[in-house]
């Protein structure tokens, strides 16, 4: 049977790294225990619960994914599915976790991955956002208000837009007055933007939700760059997590999941990103991966073979 690797970006933050360990011993407890989502339509065909779960981070946090890889294959697994841990696709599910896996597949002859989608805008991802905006806002309230939708920000475009199509699916049947997109780096409009717009929108309350699956530098920043305006908590480790990488993990097995290619820029030349299309692609160097050689260049190649 196919293992189950779930692939990290990693932070600098203790707390952001534990959520993520901590996710992954929830998917192993449930995979153990024969749980499934039954509120999802898994693919005809696809795997039952996996029988190992691992995870690892790309860089900045430990383990690395290469060390989780290796007690896979210690344990005699030889075909891994490969769930980037990640909301959006952006660089690091589109390049860097694929040259990661390419990496242990030539370090580990005889070794295969299917690789699953992101998490993506899902149904599971929208009711755990709603969710999170109940802890700091009554319902009856939503119709007066602002949710300020706050996301990492990208120099990939694609990955931009669908912060914007979780705003526009959050805001759709909720009830809620306006849902406004901001990012917290590399994107604009920034936080303090994206509440200057609420405002002159004339939201009479503005909250903020935070598009981060964990605790980490970034939520934090967005705290800081709040105004005094209530943030709301992140999704978190939980069961709905949980079991949404396990869907991820059944697709990826049941059948050839693909990226979405149509506005990919390695595959599209998009205005003002033609230089990335076809771009050479490499794992990132992780200070505790084997063979590391203390750079920093960075270059990308995104394959859709």
């Amino acid at each position: 049977m196919t293992a189950l690797l779930i692939v990290g970006h990693g932070t600098r933050d203790a707390d952001g790294a534990a959520d993520f360990r901590a996710l992954v011993a929830r998917v192993a407890r449930r995979a153990a225990n024969g749980v499934t989502n039954t509120n999802v339509a898994i693919p005809a065909g696809a795997a039952s619960p996996p029988p190992a779960v691992d995870g690892g981070f790309i860089e900045l946090s430990t383990p690395p994914v290469g060390e989780a890889v290796t007690r896979l294959v210690a344990a005699g697994h030889r075909r891994l599915a490969a769930v980037p841990l990640v909301l959006v696709a952006a660089g690091h599910a589109k390049g860097d976790i694929p040259g990661s896996l390419n990496r242990e597949r030539l370090r580990h002859p005889g070794l295969s991955f299917s690789y699953g989608r992101p998490l993506g805008v899902h149904p599971t991802i929208l009711s755990l956002l709603e969710a999170r905006l109940d802890s700091v806002l009554p319902r009856e309230e939503r119709a007066d208000a602002a949710v300020l939708l706050v996301g990492r920000g990208s120099t990939d475009p694609d990955a931009n837009a669908e912060v914007y199509r979780a705003a526009r699916l959050l805001w759709e049947g909720r009830g809620i007055g306006m849902v406004e997109t901001a990012f917290v780096s590399l994107a604009r409009p920034s936080v303090a933007e994206g509440l200057e717009r609420c405002r002159r929108l004339g939201a009479e309350r503005i909250v903020i939700l935070p598009y981060f699956l964990f605790r980490g530098v970034l939520p934090d920043r967005i705290a800081e760059q709040s105004g005094g305006y209530p943030v709301a908590p992140v999704i978190g480790d939980c069961d709905e997590l949980a079991d949404l990488v396990l869907e991820r993990y059944a697709e990826a097995v049941a059948g050839d999941i693909r990226m979405n290619c149509d506005t990919c820029v390695y595959r599209i030349a998009l205005p003002g990103f033609e230089h990335k299309v076809g771009a050479v692609q490499a794992p990132h160097d992780h200070p505790d991966e084997e063979g590391h050689e203390h750079h920093h260049s960075h270059s990308h190649a995104h394959s859709h073979g």
